[in-house]
This record gives C-alpha cells, structure tokens and sequence, in this order.
C-alpha cells in the first residue's frame, strides 16, 4: 500500500470511518448520510457537500468505486483497498481503547 495513502487516511476522520463503513453495503450518498446518522444516534449528521467531497476523494484514492446508478442517483461500495484501509483504522481504535481501559 501507498505510505502517502495510509498517512492520509489512518488516523481517519470519524467522518471518513462511518462513510467507509456504511459502505460495506452499497449505498447512494443520502442512504449514507441516513445510515451514519442512524449508528450515530444523529450525533453526526452528513451534509451534503461534506458526503459527496468525501465520496469524491475516495473514489480517486481507490477506497470505494460506483458499483452502478439508479433514478440518477450513483451507488457506491468499498473496494477491498478500501477495506484494509478501514481494518487498519479499526485496529488503531482497538489499541486505543485498550490501553486507555488499563489506565482508567
């Protein structure tokens, strides 16, 4: 994997995690923003520009790919690029909260 990529994304944004997340499954960019506002308890509700910049940007990097379009609306899912990015972060999280639960 790029290092240039990685630094980029990992540490990643709650923002980018919950996009790159909800995308397990494909979905058009509302669903989306439904969705992460559904696993968030609308603590983190996606506006428009900020959902489709961040598709923008990770279809160029390769972390998701429009899979197809229905009523004129383009469906993406994550690539597996995608996936180990999203896995790398998961880990990081993972290490965070264990040592923050030793300490605390």
């Amino acid at each position: 994997m790029d290092e240039k990529l990685k630094k980029s994304y990992v540490p990643m944004t709650e923002t980018a995690f919950y996009i790159l997340l909800s995308l397990v499954t494909p979905r058009h960019g509302y669903a989306i923003i439904e969705n992460v506002s559904k696993m968030t308890k609308k603590r983190i509700v996606l506006g428009p520009g900020t959902i489709y910049g961040s598709l923008s940007k990770m279809k160029k990097d390769g972390l998701i790919e429009p899979v197809k379009e229905e009523n004129n609306r383009k469906i993406y899912q994550i690539t597996e690029l995608g996936l180990l990015i999203l896995k790398m972060e998961k880990d990081r999280i993972k290490e965070l909260y264990k040592n923050s639960k030793e300490v605390l």
